[in-house]
């Protein structure tokens, strides 16, 4: 084999593989689509940053093996394995699907906090804590109804 050959292969297959990362396309949507397309809750959180009230959400005693997308445009957040029991009141993951998310600083509360949303629909999610389990020490604490569960 000669090198040519070798890093045009070896190139080839990691494009290949980057390619549904690379070519994500956003999905834009004006405020009357989002309204029409989202429930009353989801648009509160995904749209305009609200947040549930702490232990509404069905998907706190999910145990089931799946994966939880975003209610706004179904991209795939986090894997069942990345959730765990945070005790808050909302469905909370200690890390998330590479390149599903976006983060900014939260100022709303004065306080300083990250916020993250989908890389997709920019759907608002949750706030990401230093206090979660290992091996991420993070907790990302999510609204759930932002979320949808498909189980494996």
């Amino acid at each position: 084999m000669n090198r040519r050959f070798f890093l045009t292969f070896t190139l080839g297959g990691c494009l290949v593989g980057l390619k549904p990362l690379l070519s994500m396309e956003k999905l834009v949507l004006t405020e009357t689509e989002w309204k029409a397309k989202l429930t009353e809750e989801e648009y509160y959180i995904l749209r305009q940053s609200g947040t549930e009230r702490p232990g509404t959400s069905v998907l706190n005693n999910e145990k089931r093996n799946g994966v939880y997308q975003c209610a706004g445009c179904d991209l795939p957040l986090f894997n069942s394995d990345m959730k765990f029991d945070s005790g808050t009141g909302w469905p909370s993951f200690f890390d998330y699907i590479p390149n599903s998310l976006g983060f900014k600083t939260d100022f709303k509360i004065v306080i300083p906090r990250k916020e993250y949303h989908c890389a997709r629909c920019g759907g608002h999610h949750g706030h990401v804590f230093k206090d979660g389990p290992e091996p991420t020490g993070l907790r990302y604490c999510n609204n759930g109804f932002a979320l949808n569960f498909i189980p494996s």
